[in-house]
């Protein structure tokens, strides 16, 4: 006998995992609700984690609300190193030495970053180049000509310096890219940089203290609301 779809609309805070895709987390959602309108506002690449937001049923419908809210991320770039997609997971580029760099300096070149910006979305990004998303290009080895977006950094600051890595929290509008950053501060920095580490910490009003993971959710330890 066939199961019932379960109907069910509002929002689950997932802290994403690293190590899987957006859809991988929509789909253990699917899984765990028995219900197949799910979707998720904001992705997350599979290095990254902390906060995505799912949205259920009728709530689908809101995509543009949420995806349009201010984004908190908590960061780690390392010095040193230029790569194919920016982090630590492509091909090195080039290397450099950095053991000259200060902490001083890099919270100089962040300070330069802070406020309305124009930014060139990376190649390990969603933005579509002839109607193909970069990433998909980049996978192919591929680099395409970029234009550049107005985007916009409330807080930039640095938490943690330890050469050659640097921890750093930026408050962010939407469409802004971590990796991006970390590469335009290592260019002028002279020494290049990638990101190591990244961790979303906020969409809108949503926190990462509000987050569960995805045992917790199949435990049924679920925060939701109906919106």
């Amino acid at each position: 006998m066939k199961q019932l779809e379960r109907t069910l609309e509002g929002i689950v805070i997932i802290n994403k995992p690293a190590g899987i895709t957006s859809h991988d987390v929509v789909s253990a959602v699917r899984r765990t609700f028995n219900m197949k309108r799910v979707g998720h506002a904001g992705t997350l690449d599979p290095m990254a984690t902390g906060v995505l937001v799912m949205l259920l049923g009728k709530s689908t419908k809101l995509f543009d609300k949420f995806v349009a809210f201010d984004k908190g991320y908590r960061a780690t770039l390392r010095l040193g190193v230029k790569t194919t997609t920016a982090d630590i997971m492509g091909q090195v580029l080039e290397e450099k030495p950095y053991a000259n760099v200060t902490q001083k300096q890099v919270e100089e070149v962040m300070v330069r970053f802070t406020g309305e910006i124009e930014q060139k979305p990376p190649m390990v990004s969603a933005v579509k180049h002839k109607g193909e998303r970069l990433y998909k290009l980049a996978r192919q080895g591929k680099e395409v000509e970029r234009t550049a977006r107005k985007v916009r950094i409330d807080e930039l600051k640095l938490l943690k310096f330890n050469l050659p890595e640097v921890e750093f929290f930026m408050a962010c509008s939407k469409g802004t890219y971590v990796r991006q950053l970390a590469e335009d501060v290592g260019d002028i920095l002279g020494c290049g940089a990638c990101i190591s580490q990244i961790e979303r910490t906020k969409v809108g009003p949503f926190t990462i203290a509000q987050a569960i993971s995805l045992e917790e959710l199949n435990e049924g330890h679920i925060l939701s609301g109906r919106i």
